[in-house]
C-alpha cells in the first residue's frame, strides 16, 4: 500500500505530481504579480495618462487680438478721413497752446517722419509684420500678448492702407499725420498704437511671459 501511494502520489504531498500551485495570501488581488514588477493593464493605462497629461493653457485669445486690431484700425482710419476732409490745407488747430496742435501733413517715411527715402521698404515691412502676427495668433493664449499684438496689427494695417491707396501711388503712398506736439515729430494714431504695442511686448518679455501663456525664467 505504501509503495502504491509512492508511485501514484497523494494530493496532500507538497512535491507530489499534479498538485495545485501554492495559493497567494488573501491580500493579493488576481491582477497582482508579487515580485514580478508587473501591474494590470488598467493600472498601467492610468499611470501613463497621468504622466502624459498637460495643464490646460486656457482659451486662445484670437478674438481679443482681432478686436483690439479692428478698434485701433477703425480709430486711425476715421481720424485720417476727418483730418483730410476738415484740416488739410487749413491752419493748424491749437489743442494745448503751442504744446499740442493738430496739423495735417503727408509723410512718405516711417513712423514720426523718419526715412522718407525708403517708402517701399517700410511698406514691405508692415506687410511682413501683419503676416507674422496672423501666424502667431494660432498659439496665442496670453491676454496681454493679445492686446499688444492687436495694437501692432491695427497700427500696421492703418499705415499700410495709406501706403497702398494714397498718392503718389500704390505702395508709395504718403501717410497722413496730424498730432503735432511741440519739439517733436508729427504722428498719427497708428504710430501711437505701434509704439504702445511694442513697449508692452518689451515689458512682457522682461517678465518672461510668452505668447502661449507660459512663464519662463532665464
Amino acid at each position: 500500500m505504501a509503495e502504491a501511494e509512492r508511485i501514484i502520489g497523494t494530493p496532500d504531498s507538497p512535491g507530489a505530481a499534479g498538485s495545485e500551485p501554492e495559493q497567494s495570501d488573501g491580500n493579493t488581488t488576481p491582477g497582482d504579480r508579487s515580485g514580478s514588477g508587473l501591474s494590470s493593464p488598467a493600472e498601467r493605462s492610468g499611470t501613463d495618462d497621468g504622466a502624459a497629461a498637460q495643464p490646460p493653457k486656457g482659451k486662445r485669445r484670437i478674438a481679443v487680438l482681432f478686436t483690439v486690431a479692428v478698434l485701433a484700425y477703425a480709430l486711425d482710419l476715421g481720424s485720417k478721413l476727418l483730418v483730410v476732409a476738415r484740416l488739410e490745407h487749413h491752419a493748424p488747430i491749437e489743442i494745448v497752446g503751442d504744446w499740442l496742435k493738430f496739423e495735417a501733413i503727408r509723410n512718405a517715411g516711417a513712423a514720426f517722419g523718419f526715412g522718407e527715402a525708403f517708402t517701399i521698404i517700410f511698406t514691405m515691412i508692415a506687410a511682413a509684420v501683419i503676416i507674422v502676427i496672423a501666424r502667431l495668433a494660432r498659439k496665442l493664449y496670453s491676454l496681454p500678448w493679445a492686446i499688444a499684438l492687436g495694437l501692432l496689427l491695427g497700427g500696421a494695417l492703418g499705415n499700410l492702407t495709406d501706403r497702398i491707396f494714397r498718392s503718389p501711388g500704390i505702395f508709395e503712398g504718403a501717410v497722413v499725420d496730424f498730432i503735432a506736439p511741440k519739439h517733436f515729430a508729427v504722428f498719427n494714431l497708428a504710430d501711437s498704437a505701434i509704439v504702445c504695442g511694442g513697449i508692452l511686448i518689451v515689458l512682457l518679455s522682461f517678465r518672461g511671459l510668452d505668447p502661449d501663456g507660459t512663464v519662463h525664467k532665464d
